[in-house]
């Protein structure tokens, strides 16, 4: 079975270079499609990290916020 995509269509660059629904980085996104299963885990474990990251959520929120 392939790893799906963590896309949920909310598809806006923070100011640090990630994506405010996926947590993913512009070369990540674009890499996806290309990547095995195992890339994709890859991408999926580096996801994590950031979402556990101090202050990641409140980056999105803020993010969020500027764009209004």
């Amino acid at each position: 079975m392939s790893v799906p995509s963590p896309c949920i269509n909310v598809c806006r660059m923070t100011a640090d270079g990630l994506c405010e629904g996926c947590f993913r980085t512009l070369d990540e996104i674009a890499a996806w499609s290309r990547q095995d299963d195992d890339g994709k885990r890859r991408i999926l474990s580096s996801i994590a990290r950031r979402r556990e990251a101090p202050g990641a959520q409140a980056t999105a929120r803020t993010s969020r916020e500027v764009s209004r």
